[in-house]
């Protein structure tokens, strides 16, 4: 005879393995970044709104949530919150990663840390003198260094067009040259033309020039705590008047050299530099520079 059977009053077998939905595991919460109009639910109050902003709190941090009506309440920053039903993990604002800067050199290009002076250039650009030489040297060495140029001296522009004659200008060997007070009419600008009639000159020789009698006025006079350069009248010593109006030492040579080493020392840039002059370096550069054709 069959045994009656019954009906299973406690459903499934409470010791196999299947766990009851009540025990199933919950959806690991993730992490967001707080920001601002983010909506967010309190999963405990049921409380829903934007982000407004993050306060301190002898407890830690707040964020403080406004709903459509315009309420607003603060929740301690962390877990505990919902979006679009989720559990998520409330974490500080990630930062933006800073670019670094790019270090300048003292003409305003790129800075090239560790670069090796490139071979010299069979292309060169001259100047009049010793400080027309240590002045660009100081503003513009490192792009000259990277570009491979060579700045020679002139010692005065008396002999430029034999100068230029014996350098023997054409392409891949060109000639910048930098000539002090070139104005209308002056012995340079007179020069230069000369220069410039020299066989294999023309588009392989570039003259330019500032309108100073002297490249210390090519140095911005607030440098050394002036409002203009003095006015030195003609006949006179340029550098001498100059030294004697700062109230400089100027009775020789050697307080020349000294002078000007203490107006030197005040440049840190090509800002310290008339745009006068710094204009038509950085266009001799690129002229002795340029590929050829």
């Amino acid at each position: 005879m069959t045994p009656p059977s019954f009906p299973d009053r406690y459903g499934h077998d409470v010791l196999s393995s299947a766990p009851p939905a009540h025990h199933r595991r919950r959806p690991a919460a993730t992490e967001v970044p707080v920001a601002r109009d983010l909506v967010v639910e309190d999963a405990s109050t049921g409380f829903c709104g934007a982000v407004v902003r993050l306060e301190k709190s002898p407890g830690g941090v707040l964020v403080e949530l406004e709903d459509g009506r315009g309420r607003r309440r603060s929740f301690p920053l962390g877990p505990g919150f919902l979006i679009d039903g989720k559990p998520v993990v409330l974490v500080p604002p990630r930062r933006a990663a800073t670019r670094p800067v790019a270090k300048r050199s003292a003409s305003g290009s790129v800075y090239v840390e560790g670069a090796r002076a490139r071979t010299a250039r069979a292309s060169r650009i001259w100047v009049e003198g010793r400080h027309d030489a240590e002045l660009v040297q100081k503003v513009w060495g490192h792009d000259l260094r990277i570009e491979g140029v060579v700045v020679e001296m002139l010692d005065g522009a008396d002999n430029l067009p034999e100068r230029v004659q014996d350098f023997a200008p054409g392409p891949g060997r060109r000639l910048g040259i930098l000539v002090d007070h070139l104005v209308a009419g002056s012995k340079e600008t007179r020069l230069a033309q000369q220069a410039m009639a020299v066989p294999g000159a023309r588009g392989n020789v570039l003259v330019l020039g500032h309108p100073y009698v002297d490249v210390w006025q090519a140095v911005r006079p607030a440098r050394v705590g002036l409002e203009q350069w003095p006015h030195v009248p003609k006949g006179q010593d340029i550098k001498v008047g100059t030294l004697r109006a700062l109230g400089w030492p100027h009775a020789g040579q050697a307080d020349i050299a000294e002078g000007w080493q203490r107006i030197l020392s005040t440049v840190r840039s090509y800002a310290d530099v008339e745009p006068s002059l710094s204009g038509r370096i950085e266009e001799l550069i690129d002229f002795v520079t340029a590929p050829e054709g």
